[in-house]
């Protein structure tokens, strides 16, 4: 079925023919007769990573094939998202290793994108939990992948962006927790300089993040609220709230039915928002329990979050550099300060050590910001692009619209060897994006 189809960020739009299947051999069947093909599963991805001529979509194929609640063993289908995963294991006691800031993404995704958290410092990225994966190949066979079982396949499959297969079936580790509520603790910062000391700090937290005005500039550059916390403990839990320890009240969501017009994201209205947010830490130091939802997932609070940036929609555009390169993270800062193009969304982590084949967190910093679509924007971005090479840092393909191809085979130290495992499972470049050909990837 033809369809006009866009990720999250509403940019770049494309005309797809869709496919949805339940069984693999229907899968397989359709792989057989056609080229140009990506799998996509809730379209939360931010770029167009996703978005190729074949669209497969995954979120038919949403099945759960085993739940150990012993040994905290999840075996389920690439189409099943993090709600439903979470709805299942959170009320028997388990949690997700790694999320990200959303939980409305299949876990087929969240494998391709490699996704990361606020733990990343602590538990790594999502392909550390991983004991074994199934990916379907452009050959029609399906292939049972490890970190030490067809490892080339694997680790070019996690953040490898659907470019070896189809991934079809995961089975991963869960976390244990006592109960569905975090203890979180906020810290003011009164600018860049401290939020990172504060990091250094408060490192021993298992989930830290930092919101930053990034409009700021003289001694406030960069000030920031820092938030960290833990899975709570029942005792800390009040009388009500242990009476049903690991199941959060219902609430109800809120929507943006409608875009909002271009006008409505101006300098004047994020200084706005950013003077509210800051102020709204009266204290220095503030502590709470909460459920985790509001902790991990701020924004799915809100439908249709994606459509206040208006109809031309816009771009997540997110970097890390090394910890001993935090230069380049203020240069950054700088210029976005000096340009006035603040982001509503400003998200500072710290990565902990990684070594993989083509994932994108590595130590280091990593800054998340949402821009507009507006004339000079992309001008402004290779500009960025050029200060993040300078700096020895990179840009994460899961949220890139728009990289040139010299910056991303620039910043990858094994971006050929990823070239060379793509070729070699998906022949003819038969599993191919819009990304994979702006990237020269698939060619």
């Amino acid at each position: 079925m033809q369809k006009r189809l866009a990720n999250w960020g509403n940019y770049p739009t494309v005309d797809s023919d869709e496919h949805f299947f339940t069984q693999e051999d229907q899968l397989r069947k359709y792989i057989a007769s056609h080229s140009g093909m990506i799998a996509r599963g809730n379209g939360r991805c931010y770029g167009d990573a996703s978005l190729g001529k074949h669209s497969i979509n995954m979120l038919k194929y949403d099945k759960v094939l085993s739940l150990d609640t012993a040994m905290g063993i999840l075996d389920i289908q690439a189409g099943v998202t993090l709600d439903q995963i979470l709805d299942l294991i959170v009320p028997q006691g388990w949690f997700l290793p790694v999320t990200p800031g959303t939980k409305y993404i299949t876990i087929g995704g969240a494998v391709a994108s490699d996704v990361h958290g606020k733990n990343h410092h602590v538990d790594g990225a999502f392909s550390g939990h991983i004991i074994d994966m199934d990916v379907l190949i452009a050959t029609g066979e399906t292939i049972r992948c490890a970190p030490n079982q067809a490892e080339d396949l694997f680790w070019a499959t996690c953040g490898g962006m659907g470019l070896t297969g189809v991934i079809t079936r995961v089975k991963f580790r869960l976390k244990k927790v006592a109960t569905a509520y975090i203890r979180q603790t906020q810290l003011k910062a009164r600018n860049l300089e401290e939020v990172l000391q504060l990091f250094d700090e408060y490192k021993h937290y298992t989930y830290s993040m930092a919101w930053i005005d990034c409009l700021q500039k003289g001694a406030s550059f960069g000030r920031s609220i820092l938030i960290v916390g833990e899975h709570a403990a029942p005792e800390e839990l009040t009388l009500e709230q242990r009476k049903a320890p690991l199941t959060l009240p219902a609430k109800r969501k809120l929507t943006l039915p409608f875009n909002l017009p271009s006008f409505a994201l101006n300098t004047f209205t994020v200084k706005a928002f950013n003077w509210l947010y800051y102020g709204k830490n009266y204290k220095k130091v503030m502590h709470k329990i909460i459920p985790y939802e509001p902790f991990f997932y701020p924004l799915d609070a809100i439908l249709h979050w994606n459509r206040g940036y208006g109809k031309a929609g816009f771009v997540q555009y997110q970097f890390v550099v090394s910890l001993n390169q935090k230069e380049g993270l203020i240069n950054i800062l700088q210029r976005i300060s000096e340009k006035g193009w603040g982001s509503f969304l400003a998200v500072l982590k710290v990565f902990g050590k990684q070594d993989s084949l083509i994932s994108f967190p590595m130590e280091g910093y990593t800054l998340a910001l949402d821009f507009p679509i507006r004339k000079g924007l992309f001008e402004f971005l290779d500009e960025l692009d050029k200060i993040v090479l300078q700096y020895g840092g990179r840009l994460y393909l899961s949220k890139d619209a728009r990289m040139k191809q010299e910056v991303f085979w620039n910043s990858y130290p094994n971006a050929q060897q990823f070239a060379n495992i793509i070729q070699q499972y998906n022949s003819g470049a038969r599993f191919e994006s819009r990304q994979s050909e702006r990237l020269l990837l698939t060619k």
